[in-house]
């Protein structure tokens, strides 16, 4: 079952990243990764939310966590692809957009995740 659930999770995630890149694609001409860089960013916003919303409770089924964090969220974040995003840059010689995406995705991707986590903390207050 947990196969199962890893595999509808990350077609629904692996979705939500290929039309993200679809649709900033079609409105942007960026030498800046934005899909890929909003992909990530958003998911690390989700995974904060969820691991935050399933911390400490014992009733939420095991199924439902795997689908959405292993399969949603890997689905949708994409290392593989900015890793190669990142060696392309490095060939090209474009060190500034080098730099600004990988500082901008690191520390982002890790402020949306606590934002993700504080972000349930503060629903959970109300």
């Amino acid at each position: 079952m947990n196969y199962l659930m890893i595999f509808i999770g990350g077609g629904l995630g692996s979705i939500c990243r290929y039309s993200i890149g679809q649709m900033v694609s079609r409105y942007s001409n960026f030498s800046f990764p934005v899909g890929t860089f909003l992909s990530n960013f958003i998911s690390c916003i989700i995974l904060g939310f969820l691991i935050s919303l399933f911390m400490g409770k014992s009733n939420i089924d095991q199924n439902l966590k795997i689908l959405l964090i292993v399969g949603f969220c890997g689905g949708f974040s994409t290392f593989s692809t900015f890793t190669y995003e990142i060696f392309e840059l490095l060939r090209s010689g474009n060190y500034q957009t080098l730099g600004l995406y990988v500082i901008s995705s690191l520390l982002l991707c890790l402020l949306g995740f606590f934002a993700g986590y504080r972000l349930y903390k503060l629903n959970e207050l109300v």
